[in-house]
């Protein structure tokens, strides 16, 4: 099933849209579930690939790249534990506590031999490297995009401010459209009503603080553990990315350990590249997966 959206249209009614196209499954997670959803693919053969989200997000951090995506894939999306519409868990919140409810939840989600692409946005990148190593065999690839947990290489973006409940919608959304352009979104012009709805409402529902995860160098003790192929896609303005020679740096470690793995360098793409660069991204993904 591939399907057209239209991007002018009110922001509720494209998320609706889109969401409504998918079978939404429930894991457990917590005292209550860990949402996910699914869109079939084209055909019943078709390879599946799994998008997790960054920190504050959802699925929605996903929504321009899933009708891209499911022209030639199966797309699963998780709400990672804590966020979106996934219940609460008990902290310590740590990559591991969290990355056992998502694998927990992914066995259920996938058939017993079910195979699949692990995507990782930011933090989700974090949790998806755990995931393929969990998977062994049954990863089929990993790709890191922007992803976080590369200890001193994460450059730390100052200015980032949490409205309080006191101010006006207003307020709230002149707030959030400042920290989408420091964080986010690179180009201004991306930062459109869509944008500022999907942000706001995943920010309004995080509950887990995952910038200590972030910060860590996590991914980088992960990434020697995951025996799929890697790859890497990041914008090549992306605020976390400590600029081209850090971005380089990820690159190098990359293929020190993968000599042969695919990075890719999106220009004029901030840290949110699926949706500032959704077709050049989704071309990098099929690029990255290739035959597999």
């Amino acid at each position: 099933m591939t399907f057209e959206i239209d991007w002018n249209a009110a922001p509720q009614h494209i998320v609706a849209e889109i969401a409504g196209r998918a079978e939404q499954l429930a894991t457990p997670c917590g005292d209550g579930a860990m949402v996910w959803h699914r869109w079939p693919g084209p055909s019943p053969s078709a390879p599946i690939v799994v998008l997790y989200h960054g920190g504050f997000g959802s699925w929605t951090h996903w929504l321009k790249a899933i009708p891209l995506l499911n022209k030639r894939f199966e797309v699963i999306t998780a709400d990672l534990p804590g966020l979106g519409d996934s219940a609460n868990i008990a902290p310590p919140h740590t990559a591991e506590s969290i990355s056992t409810i998502v694998n927990h939840g992914l066995d259920r989600v996938l058939s017993p031999s079910g195979r699949c692409h692990l995507i990782g946005f930011s933090f989700g990148g974090i949790i998806a490297a755990l995931s393929a190593v969990h998977l062994g065999e049954r990863c089929l690839g990993f790709t890191a995009v922007g992803a976080a947990g590369f200890g001193s290489l994460h450059h730390i973006v100052e200015g980032l401010k949490m409205p309080r409940g006191d101010l006006s919608d207003a307020e709230i959304d002149a707030i959030h459209t400042e920290n989408l352009h420091l964080l986010m979104l690179a180009d201004t012009a991306s930062i459109d009503p869509l944008a500022l709805h999907l942000h706001r409402g995943n920010i309004e529902r995080g509950r887990v603080r995952s910038r200590r995860i972030s910060l860590s160098g996590a991914l980088l003790e992960t990434l020697p553990r995951i025996t799929a192929p890697i790859s890497g896609i990041w914008g090549a303005l992306d605020a976390t990315g400590g600029g081209a020679a850090a971005i380089a740096e990820r690159r190098r470690i990359f293929q020190g350990h993968q000599p042969n793995c695919r990075f890719t360098v999106i220009v004029d793409a901030g840290h949110w590249i699926m949706y500032e660069r959704p077709e050049p991204f989704v071309e990098a993904v099929f690029r990255n997966i290739g035959d597999r």
